[in-house]
């Protein structure tokens, strides 16, 4: 079953050509990675599936409807912009985002107060949005997204910003709606999690998809290219050899891209130095990420 269908999607802004042809499948009770660099389109193609802006060309289906703004009341929307009504209580605008969604004024309640406890907010129920830290507004307003238990959840950058502490709870809480059945979609710059989490990735660099398909499809189509490895000297000693396509420096290892045979190059290698570790793996959605999208993706992971 399908949540979202696009075919031969396009949108452009003046010259720009923001979106260019897209088309992708997510089906329903999945987590779904939609990767990118700054300005590949990710956040105007989720705004097309929301009918925030509207396609120049292309069909999108959402929930198996395809009018303009269809679907709109099953579907949860987590904004990259965050926007909360800072004077109100918490507890109030989410009864508040919740009647929006057509849920009566008590079951709102119920489900705020329910959500609260999930994210261990409930002492600051009756405290105005403004007093909370920038981690717990997200966290409040992650909870007014999901409150109408939609069947679709799209969230934009949704671990932008957060702890370790609370991004970990809000991970809990995304794959224990994927085990509710509720189909999720989200952007992210966080390539480690959009691989632990996603069953199927897709990837737009400059408006066009460049990757699609599961964790394993993805990586399996680039082989297993990538040595991990700790060796005395790292990045030094690794230098003087021929036959390397690239090397990154993690500090307690290093891993190097290589054409060459594995064996060849352990003897190499155990020629320059004594060698710690040595295992032959599949590239990372990182390492895959940042060879498409090249400098772009560099200076992101940097960031």
């Amino acid at each position: 079953m399908t949540a979202i269908r696009l075919e031969g999607v396009s949108k452009r802004f003046g010259a720009h050509q923001a979106v260019d042809d897209l088309s992708m499948v997510v089906e329903r009770g999945s987590i779904f990675g939609f990767i990118g660099p700054n300005g590949s389109g990710k956040s105007t193609t989720l705004r097309m599936i929301l009918h925030i802006l509207h396609a120049d060309a292309g069909v999108i289906e959402v929930l198996g409807e395809s009018g303009r703004r269809a679907a709109n009341d099953r579907v949860g929307y987590l904004p990259e912009e965050r926007g909360l009504y800072r004077k109100m209580t918490v507890r109030r605008v989410l009864a508040y985002y919740g009647g929006l969604k057509g849920m009566s004024a008590r079951r709102a309640g119920e489900a705020a107060d329910r959500w609260l406890a999930k994210l261990e907010l409930s002492e600051w129920s009756k405290k105005k949005v403004e007093t909370l830290s920038k981690g717990m507004q997200q966290k409040v307003q992650f909870i007014a997204t999901v409150i109408a238990d939609p069947e679709l959840v799209i969230l934009d950058e949704p671990f932008s910003g957060l702890d370790p502490v609370n991004l970990e709870v809000l991970r809990e809480v995304i794959l224990e709606l994927r085990r509710k059945g509720t189909t999720v979609i989200f952007s992210t710059h966080d390539m480690t999690k959009a691989q632990e989490m996603s069953d199927s990735i897709c990837m737009i660099f400059r408006g066009q998809k460049v990757l699609d398909g599961t964790i394993d499809e993805i990586q399996a189509s680039y082989g297993a290219d990538t040595v991990r490895l700790r060796i005395d000297g790292g990045l030094k000693s690794l230098g003087s050899l021929d036959g390397i396509d690239a090397m990154r420096d993690f500090g307690q290892f290093q891993e190097v891209r290589t054409e060459r045979d594995p064996q060849e190059l352990l003897r190499a290698l155990l020629d320059i130095g004594a060698v710690h570790h040595f295992e032959v793996t599949q590239p990372s959605l990182h390492d895959i990420f940042v060879r498409i999208a090249g400098p772009a993706a560099e200076e992101l992971a940097r960031g």
